[in-house]
């Protein structure tokens, strides 16, 4: 709205430059450059002399055309003023409001850096409902943020600060997904050095930096152009396989859902073997695996597995029961 109004005030503006034009070839006699100059010099008001002697009329135009621009650009001033002192006070509010929300997370993620991996990580928390908060520094990925209309920070994911602000001491877990390796080493070695329990998901570009991320304190570490190339043959190799996997973990199309969930310490649970926890009778799911607190993974549990506090099961079923189970434990 106002720069519309802007827009109107200079065709105005522009107007009265044409009107005191004419005026003065018209009245005074004068050439048309001589007329113009006299008329800019007029609306600007800087006090140059008058190129000749004007009449009882000329005067009169010359009035009109003073009191005329300067009403017109004094409100187009106005103008100018207002959309700049609106546009920065809704960016310093807006602002206020993401770090407000930023302190108010508890158990979020925090993804530092917005480039095609962390983008599709994006995609898959905001789908699952989970909340996180995005450190990036290049100003094009922080356009798309916000028009996204993602949590985030635009500084510097290697440093202290950066991390503080969003929210290390209170986050779930934390994934370094910049270009460079060797930024992603730093951001894990800050992060461990402020909070040494923090989960930490590393990428890696290079799988020989797999193991210097780990000494870094990552606590798991994934290289997508690895990945992507055995997934690629699995898929030549296994293709029903790999479409029954993504079926269970990364599609709803027939609504199965595969999922954890941890054996709390004061569950039900706790000491009870597979067929006493009545879980596949009453949420009719599959337990695909315990991994134990040990970190020992069971495939295909037998049925008087028990099950132990810190324990967490994988689960495969339609995604109702799979909420409703995760929701009652």
């Amino acid at each position: 709205m106002a720069l519309k109004r802007l827009h109107s005030s200079l065709v105005i503006l522009f107007g009265i430059l044409a009107f005191g034009t004419l005026g003065y070839t018209t009245v005074e006699k004068m050439t048309f450059f001589d007329a113009l100059y006299m008329t800019i010099i007029t609306i600007s008001t800087v006090g140059f002399s008058e190129i000749q002697p004007l009449s009882f009329h000329g005067r009169m135009l010359t009035m009109v055309v003073i009191i005329a621009s300067i009403s017109v650009g004094a409100y187009s001033l106005g103008i100018l003023v207002r959309i700049f002192i609106e546009g920065e006070l809704r960016k310093s509010f807006e602002r206020r409001r993401v770090e407000q929300q930023i302190k108010n997370l508890q158990d979020h993620f925090i993804i530092c850096g917005y480039g095609r991996i962390g983008r599709i990580i994006c995609k898959e928390l905001l789908d699952d409902k989970v909340d996180f908060v995005v450190i990036e520094q290049e100003d094009s990925a922080v356009a798309t943020l916000e028009k996204q209309g993602y949590l985030f920070i635009q500084m510097d994911a290697t440093t202290e600060e950066a991390l503080i602000k969003a929210g290390v001491m209170k986050a779930k877990g934390l994934v370094t997904a910049v270009r460079s390796d060797a930024n992603n080493v730093f951001i894990t070695l800050t992060a461990k050095g402020i909070r040494p329990d923090l989960f930490v998901l590393s990428r890696t570009s290079d799988v020989k930096n797999e193991e210097k991320l780990k000494r870094a304190g990552a606590t798991r570490v994934v290289s997508p152009y690895y990945l992507g190339g055995r997934r690629m043959a699995q898929v030549l190799k296994r293709p029903t396989v790999v479409d029954f996997i993504d079926i269970a973990t990364m599609s709803n199309k027939l609504g199965l859902l595969m999922e954890e969930a941890k054996i709390r310490p004061g569950s039900g649970l706790v000491g009870k073997n597979l067929i006493d926890s009545h879980l596949r009778r009453d949420f009719g799911i599959i337990i695909v695996a315990i991994k134990q607190a040990s970190g020992n993974m069971i495939f295909n549990p037998m049925a008087t597995e028990t099950l132990e506090a810190g324990d967490v099961i994988v689960v495969l079923g339609k995604q109702e029961d799979v909420l409703r189970m995760t929701e009652v434990l």
